[in-house]
């Protein structure tokens, strides 16, 4: 039985409470380590130890802090065999999955802040009266990182890395469902160099260890992802305390299809973006919309597609889709499918929990599911789901499918399928999506900004974006 540890200061801790709470391989449905269940005290003892460590690193030279993120970037490679399979172990997804796209970006995300940090420059305006202002940007302080369980290491250094490569030291809380990747990543941070207390990783629960980072004084600003209703709770906190925020919450993601497009294409990226990682992707299109004119096609194509897609086993490399990444949320998914019945929808496919047999049989996995018939402003339509689950529904017009896709609480992420530039431009302008994909789905350029609209979050990270939330921005105005 694996023994999670907490990091701070530079070392592994038990926590202080000396209490840990069950891991589950999600695959199996059985315990299989132990994470510290901590609180207050862990977090006021990293914060105090980010604290310490500030000064220096803040004040270490651009290139040589770059050099160690590098390095973490660097392990992160030689180490990617044995994080992916506790990535895989951890969230259930499919080790071929953990291999090709969550270890990877981990590692992309520390190589490209490291590099950035050494090219972030700020502005500067001169006028005629020999006056000159720029901008001068400092880091803050001690930035509390608090990521989910879809894409563990993935969003965990999507934080962590532009927060330490900007100067700032980090208290940082994985998710308590998956948080064996960052507890490894607390061995490979003291493998490269890092300094005591300039990174610090808190396991435990929300509600004690992400409260507490939320209200704690000294540290004054918050980068979270995850459910919105989290979201509004750490707003709540931080908000009367004037901390920074960055929150990138839920979705539920319109994915419009025109007659006009690239079939084959489309089809292929709409089994990807409807599926992928069990639909557990913040981005992921949960509300498909056909153009009528196609939607018999589609609808009879993507099913048969979807009813070829394999459940099974994490660790066979013909297996589409894993384990959803726990018993709580499979019983949610499976409640919404059961709503969607009462709401009027028929199921096409999938439906139901998937028992794959073999050392799996008790683990937790669900088919993939499409459903059609349902009203655009019905619960299933609206609320966040966040699994293998699929809404399909025909339009006419851009204006009514405009209504479709805009009628939710969420405006993260779209997809837009149509050989028409006019209207992909047209319709890109009036979604309502920090995200817009036109005929693809789920390229990510870390030089741009992510985020989303009402519900979906507040602020911007990536690229410069990341860097201006990391630091505080002072005008200097010199007359000379």
């Amino acid at each position: 039985m694996i023994k999670i540890r907490n990091y701070i200061n530079g070392k592994l801790c038990e926590p202080m409470s000396g209490q840990y709470l069950d891991n589950y391989d999600p695959a199996q449905g059985v315990v299989y380590s132990l994470i510290p269940d901590s609180d207050e005290r862990d977090v006021a003892a990293a914060t105090l130890a980010a604290k310490n460590a500030f000064h220096d690193w803040s004040h270490m030279k651009h290139a040589d802090r770059s050099k160690i993120l590098i390095r973490i970037s660097e392990i992160i490679e030689e180490r990617l065999e044995e994080l992916a399979m506790a990535e895989s172990i951890d969230n259930g997804k499919p080790l071929w999955l953990a291999k090709s796209v969550d270890i990877p970006r981990a590692r992309d995300n520390f190589y490209f802040f490291a590099t950035a940090a050494m090219h972030f420059a700020s502005e500067s305006h001169a006028t005629a009266d020999n006056t000159i202002n720029y901008t001068l940007r400092t880091p803050i302080g001690v930035a509390g990182c608090i990521s989910p369980w879809n894409l563990p290491l993935y969003l965990f250094t999507w934080k962590i890395a532009p927060a330490l490569a900007a100067g700032n030291c980090v208290v940082a809380k994985p998710s308590e469902i998956t948080p064996m990747t960052a507890f490894l990543l607390s061995e490979i941070c003291m493998e490269a160099g890092l300094p005591p207390g300039v990174m610090n990783i808190v396991h435990g629960l929300g509600p004690k260890v992400g409260q507490a980072i939320s209200e704690h004084p000294d540290i004054p600003m918050i980068s979270f992802t995850g459910g919105t209703k989290t979201g509004a709770q750490i707003a709540a906190t931080a908000a009367p305390m004037f901390k920074k925020m960055s929150l990138e919450l839920g979705g539920k993601n319109p994915n419009i299809i025109f007659a006009d497009c690239d079939f084959e294409k489309m089809i292929k990226t709409t089994l990807n973006s409807s599926f992928s990682n069990q639909g557990q992707i913040c981005l992921c299109g949960s509300r498909i919309f056909v153009e009528r004119s196609l939607y018999e096609k589609f609808k009879t194509r993507f099913v048969s597609e979807v009813q070829k897609m394999k459940v099974g086993d994490p660790m066979n490399d013909d297996s589409r889709l894993g384990a959803v990444v726990s018993k709580p949320h499979m019983e949610k998914v499976l409640s919404y499918i059961d709503l969607a019945k009462e709401e009027g929808g028929t199921v096409l496919t999938g439906g139901h929990a998937v028992n794959p047999g073999g050392r799996c049989e008790s683990g937790w996995f669900i088919a993939p599911t499409i459903i059609e018939g349902l009203p655009y402003k019905c619960r299933t339509n609206m609320e966040e789901i966040f699994g293998p689950v699929v809404t399909i529904m025909p339009f006419d017009t851009e204006e009514e499918v405009l209504q479709y896709a805009n009628a939710t609480e969420y405006g993260l992420a779209a997809t837009l399928w149509t050989e028409n530039l006019n209207r992909a431009h047209r319709m890109a302008a009036q979604i309502k999506s920090g995200i817009i994909w036109i005929n693809f789905w789920l390229h990510r350029d870390l030089r741009t900004p992510f985020g989303g609209m009402k519900n979906s979050g507040v602020g911007r990270e990536g690229g410069w974006e990341s860097f201006r939330f990391f630091t505080e921005a002072k005008n200097v105005c010199i007359k000379y």
